[in-house]
């Protein structure tokens, strides 16, 4: 069977990581994640996740590095996700989403996360706590 693969973006700025909540479909409204959405055939990850992010939030951004590991969606969907930096815009909730929430490292937890983000949401947030700790030295 193949898989497909849906992208996301951890989307860091200024410290803080973006949350984006679903308004559809039905079954996953009302929780958060990370923005993104699935690799066109012939599409690379990183431009499906620079293509999602236009198309979702208006933005441009920049993927940065893979988040090891990847996480089981329903049969034949696994999620990969990114870090990525804002290059222009500012985001807002274009498609699929009702609100966003730019997080501090200790508030990645007062949001209700979908199950499949909450892996990479947490090696993200380790990763702003550690960029704010360098960034200190």
């Amino acid at each position: 069977m193949d898989v497909r693969v849906v992208v996301a973006g951890a989307v860091i700025d200024r410290g803080r990581l973006l949350a984006a909540r679903r308004s559809a479909p039905p079954e996953l409204a009302g929780r958060w994640e990370l923005p993104g959405g699935k690799v066109e055939p012939g599409e690379s990850p990183e431009d499906a996740l620079v293509r999602e992010l236009r198309e979702e939030l208006g933005v441009e951004a920049e993927p940065l590095e893979r988040i090891p590991g990847e996480w089981p969606l329903k049969p034949g969907l696994v999620l990969r996700v990114w870090t990525a930096r804002l290059v222009s815009g500012e985001p807002r909730p274009l498609e699929d989403h009702d609100a966003l929430r730019w997080l501090a490292p200790e508030e990645t937890n007062q949001v209700d996360w979908l199950p499949q983000d909450r892996p990479a949401v947490g090696v993200a947030t380790r990763m702003l706590g550690a960029g704010e700790s360098r960034a200190g030295a």
